[in-house]
Parts: C-alpha cells; sequence; structure tokens
C-alpha cells in the first residue's frame, strides 16, 4: 500500500540485472500482480533481458535500461536517460536491486514512496523512503518475497515463475528425451572444462545432449556425435521453450540455470565456488552438483559445501547417473 493506505495505481519495479536475479524476482513481482491486477506495473531491466520477459501477463511495460551504452552516471546520455524518469511518477517504486545505481532510478522516477531491502549496498539504504527488513543469507527469491508483508499482503504459498516462451522454429529429433548442457558462464571458474562437458555428452548417449547458451569463444566441430551445438543460436524465450520439453538440464551456475529451476522437468546445477543456499536454483525439481555431492540444496553435507572445485572426469558416472533417473511427464504449461 502507499502511505495514505490507497492502493496503488502505478508501481515501478527496479531489477536491472542479472538474468539469474529477474527470474528470482518473477515471484514477487506475480505476487503484486496477483494482489493489484489493476495497477500499471512497470519493470526497468537491463535492455538485453528484456526479450525473457515479453509477454508475460505481471507487466504492463517492460523499460529497458541501455547500462553498456551509457558508459556511466556522469555520460551526456546517462543523465538524459535518468532524467527522462522523472515522468513515471508510480505511486510505489520498490528496489529489489539494491545498489546506488538503481535506488537512484528509483528517486529519479519521483515515487510516492521508494521501498528497498534492508541488505542494499553502496549508500543505497539512504534513499529509501521505506526499508524492508530480510536475511542476508536467505536464498535471492525469499529475500525478495520478503518485501510483500510490508506491502500488507501475505507471501504467496507457491511461487510462480509466468516465464513467456516462443516455440523453437527448426526440428529437433527425440526432444523429450533430450538433455539440455548449458557449460559456460561469464563467472571465473564456473564453466565446465571441456573434457567433462564432452565426457558428460557420450555418457548421456543415445540420448541427445543439446549444448546451449553464449559464449565468446566458437564450440569445436568435433563434438561426440549425440551433440547438438545450438551455442549462440536460440533466443531467451526459444530457450524456454526447450527447457520446458527437454526430459533434463544439466548447467552451471548461471542465468540459464535459474530458467531452467523455473520451468524445467529437471535440473542439476554444478555449483564450484559458488553457495547454492543463496544463489542456487530454486524449486522443486533442482539439484546441485557441489564438491562431488549431488544432492537438493538443503540435503548438501558441509564438506561438499566447503569445496571449490569443478568436476572432473571421475564425477561424470554419478552426473550421467542423475540424467538416467526416471524424468516423470512433460508439463509445456509448467
Amino acid at each position: 500500500m502507499t502511505p495514505n493506505g490507497r492502493t496503488p495505481a502505478r508501481i515501478l519495479i527496479i531489477k536491472p540485472s542479472s538474468l539469474g536475479d529477474i527470474v528470482h524476482a518473477l515471484p514477487t513481482v506475480s505476487a503484486i500482480r496477483e494482489a493489484f491486477p489493476a495497477a500499471c506495473i512497470e519493470w526497468i531491466m537491463n535492455t538485453e533481458f528484456v526479450p525473457l520477459l515479453e509477454g508475460t501477463p505481471v507487466v504492463n511495460r517492460l523499460i529497458p535500461f541501455p547500462r553498456t551504452r551509457l558508459r556511466g552516471l556522469r555520460s551526456i546520455e546517462g543523465i538524459g536517460w535518468f532524467a527522462a524518469l522523472r515522468h513515471l511518477q508510480p505511486d510505489l517504486a520498490i528496489d529489489l536491486q539494491g545498489l546506488l545505481r538503481s535506488a537512484l532510478m528509483g528517486r529519479c522516477s519521483r515515487p510516492q514512496e521508494l521501498v528497498g531491502m534492508s541488505d542494499a549496498r553502496e549508500g543505497a539504504r539512504l534513499l529509501f523512503q521505506r526499508v524492508v527488513s530480510v536475511d542476508p543469507a536467505a536464498h535471492a527469491v525469499d529475500r525478495m518475497l520478503d518485501v510483500l508483508p510490508a506491502l500488507g499482503f501475505a507471501r504467496p504459498g507457491i511461487p510462480l515463475f509466468p516465464l513467456p516462451e516462443t516455440p523453437w522454429a527448426r526440428p529437433i529429433d527425440e526432444l523429450e528425451s533430450a538433455v539440455i548442457l548449458h557449460p559456460f558462464s561469464r563467472g571465473a571458474g564456473k564453466s565446465l572444462p571441456r573434457d567433462v562437458r564432452d565426457a558428460i555428452i557420450r555418457a548421456a548417449s543415445p540420448r541427445p545432449v543439446l549444448i546451449v547458451g553464449r559464449t565468446l569463444e566458437p564450440v569445436e566441430d568435433d563434438l561426440p556425435d549425440n551433440a547438438v551445438n545450438l551455442a549462440n543460436r536460440t533466443t531467451l524465450p526459444e530457450l524456454v521453450w526447450l527447457m520446458r520439453r527437454a526430459a533434463a538440464v544439466v548447467s552451471v551456475d548461471s542465468g540459464p540455470a535459474h530458467i531452467a529451476a523455473a520451468v524445467a522437468r529437471r535440473l542439476l546445477a554444478i555449483h564450484t565456488w559458488s553457495d547454492p543456499r543463496r544463489v542456487g536454483p530454486y524449486g522443486p525439481a533442482a539439484q546441485v552438483w557441489k564438491g562431488g555431492q549431488i544432492a537438493c540444496t538443503t540435503g548438501l553435507h558441509a564438506a561438499a559445501l566447503q569445496e571449490s572445485r569443478a568436476p572432473t572426469i571421475a564425477d561424470v558416472p554419478a552426473i550421467a547417473e542423475w540424467i538416467e533417473q526416471e524424468p516423470g511427464s512433460p508439463d509445456p504449461d509448467r
């Protein structure tokens, strides 16, 4: 609710990045839509992530933030972009990013109230008009959902991830038995080593293995025979469509892993140094490989959580065994 107790007619969500964080914010925004069905909800996000949510029913308008083009807040173009936000004037602005830049976006939009979280950094809290206390050790999805009681309504019983999709136009044989493999990450030490990647592909045979994701380095031509190279060849909505229909997804800790946690029948997220309790996959269909152990996030042993290594060839049989577990029935509408 707004400070005067009125139902907000216009709500601004500020969560520009990253890809996984935007997926994590979806249950909160979906619950806000459910609570305020007549409100105009606008969401500021980095331009490259806008296609992920185009067509989602929970948002009326996506506002692209051209971060790579602005080159800092002090550029003429950057100052102009921030100044243009003054026309928004929402009844309620919610900063789910928690950085100085996102808090400035909120204040520049001239909201009736700007709400942020207690774990905000870079002095962002000084710009909030209301600070919601959250547990900094909790998962990102839960931290953002904790904003809801401060707005006057309860957290949803089942968090929803309403991701739209674009059908894949090219045929893929045996898609419902296929494995999607996302081996790339921009984070240091997170990508799968090539020998481990290829060993996982061979171990999954005769299932087709679809290699997806963005990479700056070309994927080699001498892939195992059951590999289908789709690297740099899918849009985000197409990736959602494929992940909903494949038998399983194996992904390093990255944005696509969180998409898979929201829509896939089964997911194995491979974590090296990152803590899956805070940033791992969120959902009952997801498990984690960490330090040689495969388990749900809450079932990981303390020794595994302290490991920071990437999987080796010796870990591939356990990953292959996970792939061959009964996948359950496909549910394209999930």
